[in-house]
């Protein structure tokens, strides 16, 4: 349980804080995407494309914040002692909570929904 806590607090204190790997042009051009429902956030803690397509700029920004988040995670569970992928589905959890309404999401084995 403490576990657990002290990776949702890590995973909080990323989401909050900003501290994912990205250039202010990959987040604003998948801040875009999000608003036109061409990009959501995953159960596993990355984004991913809704519908599948997206033009080249909107995939390269979401591998881009993708790898940042992927090194934070890491981070996360070397801080914790967690795997890397506990890391991103407790963090995607914290990420569900703040998304606004109409936002795009995809639990673990699930479809796509909106917020």
């Amino acid at each position: 349980m403490l576990r657990l806590v002290a990776i949702l607090a890590a995973g909080l204190a990323l989401v909050a804080g900003g501290a994912f790997a990205q250039t202010a042009a990959a987040k604003a051009t998948v801040d875009a995407a999000k608003a036109q429902g061409v990009v959501g956030e995953q159960g596993d803690g990355y984004l991913g494309l809704v519908s599948g397509a997206a033009d080249p700029a909107v995939r390269a920004a979401v591998a881009e914040i993708n790898a940042g988040r992927a090194q934070a995670y890491k981070a996360i569970a070397a801080r914790t002692g967690v795997s890397q992928a506990a890391a991103g589905q407790a963090t995607a959890q914290q990420l569900f909570a703040r998304l606004p309404p109409g936002a795009y999401y995809q639990p673990l084995g699930g479809s796509w929904a909106r917020k």
